[in-house]
């Protein structure tokens, strides 16, 4: 029987240890990296193609120039992304993100999506045109003016701001890990 090593000491099934070091531990800290750098990447495609489309955002939130920080925040949530995912520069970059997520966190908590989703002329027009919507849609969207249509929304936006914000925090703080762009060229985490 082979002595159990001091890193294994603390865990349930101590031969289980090497697994968890070698395996589990680089290729789980991987995918979760490529998850959140990939979210990252799809959120921010459409700023990249439209670099200039969150000009009134930005600005709403006091970053002025609106024309220079609305690209900025395009290539740090695409660029970044990829970053993240493949482990390049990784804590820096992810710190930054944590940030730019913080404060989306906060815009999002801030300025709600509001409580009708149709005005009444849209409500109206629906209630005129039934066959714009399913009999399912009709039921869900024409009793409450798309209300809770809207809180799932902001509830989604919230959580996913708040998910992105964690994973890219735990990023910077554990850096790219054993597979990661960083260990591969420079031979240490940045």
């Amino acid at each position: 029987m082979s002595e159990v090593s001091p890193k294994d000491a603390d865990l349930f099934m101590p031969f289980l240890g090497p697994l968890y070091r070698n395996f589990a531990q680089p290729y789980g800290w991987a995918a979760f990296r490529i998850v959140i750098g990939g979210l990252l990447m799809i959120e921010g495609w459409p700023k990249i193609i439209a670099p200039f489309a969150q000009t009134g955002f930005v600005e709403g939130l006091g970053l002025h120039p609106g024309w220079f920080f609305s690209p900025l925040l395009a290539i740090m949530q695409f660029v970044g992304g990829a970053m993240i995912a493949v482990g390049l520069f990784t804590r820096p970059v992810a710190l930054a993100n944590a940030v730019m997520l913080v404060v989306t966190i906060w815009f999002h908590i801030t300025h709600p999506y509001g409580d009708a989703f149709l005005t009444a002329e849209g409500m109206e027009f629906l209630k005129d045109n039934l066959q714009y919507l399913t009999a399912d849609g009709q039921a869900r969207l024409l009793s409450d003016g798309g209300s809770a249509f809207l809180h799932q929304v902001q509830s989604k936006a919230e959580f996913n701001s708040t998910f992105w914000s964690a994973g890219a925090a735990l990023i910077a703080a554990f850096g790219g890990g054993r597979i990661s762009v960083d260990r591969l060229l420079i031979g240490r985490e940045f």
